[in-house]
Formats: structure tokens, C-alpha cells, sequence
């Protein structure tokens, strides 16, 4: 498999000299998944947890909804060369239905490039199978305001390159479950999601999710569908996210820096 940095020599320019040196950065390389063996989507993605990532899109997506829909992931070559590690095939359960076509070329759509309105919150409230309004879970203020600190330790790519996002699942104490890194922060998400699909621990109750840049629709979007009633962003929301929050009960903090932040939606989550 492809490695998740690559060195590069470039010219650094510093006070009008210019000096060669070697820099470390951040791969990209698409993955196209493909569901029993029709290819349904491709992502520009950092090379890694490919497989939590193609689970965690395909539940984020209301495609598929625990582990148990999941027969095998499977790298897979074409006819023209070989094996790149690039293409991920996904076989899925025969009690699982196929996405229909229109969704299907719904996942070429992002939110950069038109979708939004109330239809776009209805259509999720309709495919979530969990609701994250329903989710009693509370976390102190301290907790939370810990968590940057705590995600920004585990970065251990970004350390290198400077060049990737992250996200984190915690538990509501603080503590850490799992980190992940990519070049999209949709897909640093997605990889978290499937990791916790991977240990049956979906719909993932009492966590929050934290994610090292804005709040946008997209990503809540994923929160919810996987049942997380915390979602928490270093940086600011878009109105869309904060609408479909305050329609799905899901808590939603931004602007979390220092021991300060804004909650958009459920503060009485957030204690102390």
C-alpha cells in the first residue's frame, strides 16, 4: 500500500535566499469504492484505514446500518495493471439492499456544490435510523474544553506535514476512543464512524465527536447518522449545520479554543 508521506525536495525562500531542503508531505491518491463490484463513489482520501473508511461512509450514507450487513471489504486490481490498493470492494449482506440510482449519483454531490434547504434536512431525518436528540448523555464543560489538546497530541501525521485534518471519537468523561487523519475532513470522519462500526458500537451513544476544523453540513450530517449526540468543531459552523442540529437534537459546539466555545443547539448537554 501506498505510504501516508512522501519526501520532496523543494526551494525555501527566507529573507531574499533561497535553500534546497527536503520537505515531508501529506499523500493523496483517490479510492474508488465499489459496492459488490459496481463502483459507486470515489474520494481523494490519505491512505489508511481504507477499509473503516468505505464502512463508515456506506452507514453515513444509510446505506448499510451495523456490521453485520457487511460481508467483505477486499482491495481489488483492474484489468489494465495491477493492484494499486486504490479500489476497495465492498460485498454486502443479501438482506441489504442496493443504493437506487439517484442516490448513487447523489455521492458525487458535496456541500461545495449545492445542497442545501429543507429538503436536504428532511432527507436526513428520513434515512437516520438513530436519533441523537433521544440520547440522555451530558459532559462537562472541562471535558470538553480538553479535548483540542488531547486531538492535537494524537496528530501525529500533521506533526509531519502540516497538511491534514483530523478527527476524534470520546467518550463523555474525555477520554479518548479513537483518532484518524486525512487529507478530507469528510473523510477523516468517515473513518472514525467505521472504526466504531467495525467493534459494533454503533449507534455511538454518549460520545462526541470532534473534528479539527469548521462544523458543515456534511459532517453533522454524518454525526447523525451515526447517533452521536456531541458533535464538536475547532472552528466555525455553517447555518446548515446548526438547522440540522436544532432539528435532530444533537448538540453542536463550535469555536472551541481555550476554555472558551459557542453552543449552537441542546446546550443543556453541556454541564458545569
Amino acid at each position: 500500500m501506498s505510504r501516508i508521506t512522501q519526501r520532496r525536495r523543494v526551494s525555501h525562500v527566507a529573507a531574499g535566499a533561497a535553500t534546497q531542503r527536503p520537505e515531508t508531505l501529506a499523500v493523496e491518491e483517490p479510492l474508488e469504492i465499489r459496492l459488490n463490484g459496481t463502483p459507486l463513489s470515489v474520494t481523494m482520501r490519505t491512505p489508511g484505514s481504507d477499509v473503516e473508511l468505505a464502512q463508515g461512509f456506506l452507514l453515513t450514507e444509510g446505506i448499510i446500518s451495523g456490521r453485520a450487513d457487511v460481508l467483505s471489504a477486499r482491495y481489488c486490481g483492474t484489468p489494465a495493471g495491477p493492484n494499486t490498493y486504490n479500489v476497495l470492494d465492498v460485498t454486502l449482506a443479501p438482506s441489504v439492499p442496493p443504493p437506487t440510482v439517484d442516490v448513487t449519483r447523489n455521492f458525487y454531490t458535496t456541500s461545495s456544490c449545492g445542497i442545501c434547504g429543507k429538503a436536504s434536512l428532511d432527507a436526513v431525518q428520513l434515512a437516520s435510523r438513530y436519533c441523537p436528540g433521544d440520547d440522555p448523555v451530558s459532559v462537562t464543560a472541562a471535558a470538553i474544553t480538553a479535548m483540542p489538546d488531547r486531538l492535537r497530541s494524537a496528530q501525529d501525521v500533521f506533526d509531519r506535514t502540516g497538511g491534514l485534518h483530523a478527527a476524534a471519537l470520546f467518550c463523555s468523561d474525555g477520554s479518548v476512543l479513537v483518532v484518524r487523519e486525512d487529507i478530507g475532513r469528510h473523510n477523516a470522519v468517515d473513518k472514525v464512524i467505521g472504526w466504531a462500526l467495525e467493534r459494533d458500537r454503533i449507534p455511538l451513544s454518549g460520545t462526541v465527536l470532534l473534528v479539527s476544523g469548521r462544523a458543515s453540513f456534511e459532517l453533522t450530517q454524518k454525526a447523525v447518522m451515526a447517533g452521536i449526540p456531541v458533535l464538536a468543531a475547532l472552528s466555525a459552523p455553517s447555518s446548515l449545520a446548526v438547522d440540522l442540529a436544532s432539528q435532530s437534537g444533537l448538540t453542536l459546539v463550535a469555536f472551541l479554543r481555550g476554555d472558551s466555545m459557542n453552543v449552537y443547539s441542546r446546550a443543556d448537554r453541556i454541564v458545569g
